[in-house]
């Protein structure tokens, strides 16, 4: 990365209920298209600023929002108390799925000539496909990484780490193989390990469970990206989920992408460059024609 790579603005919007949302930009020079990422649970925008900075210096300005009860969001939502982060707030889940998808009209705005790429990680990648089920005519294509098929089959509703304890002891060992990570997330004063359930609460943890639309009404290209040592859903998961992308939603162009031993967080793995050059790759394949 040079240093002369392009750094994060930030900017803000108001969602439906009143909460302050806060977005990171990284902005390309040479536009090519525009990227809104989508961050997991427990975590925040700030955490992808070498991916930012990697696709605005290959031509995609990024926008990348801190959801609702996350990162700067959540900060200002609970009023400066860490120990709420993760939780949602006011409307829970479909309240931050709206503001997710509010900020895709705010992108818009700002870029209407341009192709719009939606890239969801994690739970990040669970909103993605709520969001393309009832919204696909919005977006120019579709990233799913670190993501599984939405069913009780397909996703661990357990612990997460609970085959990768062994090898350290911060909890967070299931996120990558870079031990640097697992520190990094611990001592990170706007993340949260605390278990899905009890930041969402049984409710809203069950909205995550859905499958694609039939017939999402575009037939846009789409790449799902894992690591096969991923524990929330792996290979398998996401072949049932490409599987029903083509077969119900009626999608042509379609592409899996699975990194032999690599776990949750592709892009903190110990291969991210390798992650990242394939996203840009992708990226150029299915944007510059748009």
């Amino acid at each position: 990365m040079s240093d002369d790579a392009p750094a994060a603005s930030d900017t803000t919007f108001t969602d439906a209920h009143g909460v302050t949302i806060h977005v990171r930009v990284w902005e390309a020079e040479r536009l090519r298209a525009v990227v809104q990422l989508l961050h997991g649970v427990g975590e925040h925008s700030g955490r992808y600023a070498h991916v930012g900075r990697a696709l605005a210096a290959a031509g995609y300005t990024v926008w990348a929002d801190d959801h609702r009860g996350h990162g700067l969001t959540g900060m200002e939502q609970h009023g400066g108390d860490a120990s709420r982060l993760g939780h949602l707030g006011a409307g829970g889940h479909r309240a931050a799925v709206a503001a997710v998808h509010q900020l895709t009209g705010v992108i818009r705005a700002a870029h209407p000539d341009l192709p719009l790429v939606l890239l969801g990680h994690s739970w990040g990648s669970l909103m993605a496909q709520m969001i393309l089920n009832e919204h696909a005519a919005d977006y120019d294509a579709a990233i799913l990484m670190g993501t599984a098929h939405r069913t009780v089959l397909h996703m661990n509703g357990g612990s997460l780490n609970a085959r990768h304890k062994h090898l350290g002891d911060t909890g967070v060992e299931w996120l990558s193989r870079d031990v640097a990570v697992h520190h990094a997330f611990k001592a990170d004063p706007l993340t949260s390990d605390e278990p899905l359930r009890k930041l969402f609460g049984i409710r809203d943890t069950l909205r995550l469970l859905g499958r694609p639309a039939r017939a999402l009404g575009r037939d846009l290209p789409l790449l799902i990206m894992v690591g096969d040592d991923d524990p929330l859903g792996g290979a398998s998961s996401i072949d049932h989920l490409a599987r029903d992308y083509r077969e119900r939603s009626g999608l042509t162009d379609v592409t899996v992408k699975v990194y032999p031993g690599a776990r949750h967080e592709l892009f903190n793995e110990v291969n991210k460059e390798e992650v990242i050059a394939d996203v840009i790759s992708w990226l150029g394949a299915h944007t510059d024609d748009a």
